[in-house]
């Protein structure tokens, strides 16, 4: 079923230009994105399996195009690409306004930018915001993936890439797939011995922010830095 076989009070496009994008639920503003439905699915029912699907916006952020292929209604590789599309768009969006910004002006936007890049990974992945003398990030990048402890975290990799550009202060990150993101023992002690090796090259350690699907904890607003 497509949008004109809706009812007009439940059309997506027309609540948008009546009311403004903020007023559409996610399924929604999905359901604009996929235009159409499938046999005995209307497109706003499509929409919200696929967010079931992959646990919400940040699953389906994470979701690459293999797996939207698996989806009934998303076979053909037009709709997958404007699907993939969008979301890459959205986390570039993201990336770019912490590039542009000292990060102490959007912390919300550096969670957003965390949860929705390795929130809803199935394995432990261990990243690095390396940030300039304005704290405007360089650039996010996964350094270390699966079961992750001091012992697998290397800080001496961390303190070479961290040289290589140029960073006076980073930002730690990590996931927990299960979903709380409560920091472990072993991730304040990780993250002492990651503040000790980077201060002899002077850089700071600004936050370390434990991951999850819904959820970003910052251990500098939880006083554990």
């Amino acid at each position: 079923m497509s949008f004109k076989d809706l009812p007009l009070g439940a059309r997506p496009r027309e609540k948008l230009i009546a009311r403004g994008p903020a007023a559409l639920d996610d399924a929604e503003l999905l359901a604009l994105l996929l235009r159409t439905g499938i046999a005995g699915k209307n497109v706003l029912q499509l929409a919200q399996e696929l967010l079931d699907r992959f646990g919400g916006l940040s699953g389906l952020l994470n979701a690459s195009l293999d797996e939207l292929a698996q989806v009934k209604g998303l076979g053909g590789s037009a709709k997958r690409a404007e699907v993939a599309a969008v979301l890459e768009l959205a986390r570039r969006a993201l990336a770019e306004r912490l590039r542009e910004r000292t990060m102490f002006e959007s912390p919300e936007a550096v969670k957003n930018y965390l949860r929705l890049s390795i929130g809803s990974k199935a394995h432990e992945v261990f990243a690095v915001l390396f940030l300039d003398s304005q704290h405007r990030m360089i650039a996010m990048e996964e350094l270390f993936r699966g079961t992750l402890s001091q012992a697998s975290v290397y800080p001496r990799e961390v303190v070479m890439r961290a040289l290589q550009l140029h960073a006076a202060a980073v930002v730690l990150a990590h996931n927990h797939p299960s979903g709380c993101a409560e920091p472990s023992r072993a991730d304040e002690a990780l993250t002492q011995a990651l503040r000790a090796a980077l201060a002899l090259i002077d850089v700071r350690v600004l936050d370390h922010v434990i991951v999850a699907r819904e959820v970003a904890l910052s251990m500098a607003e939880r006083g554990l830095m």
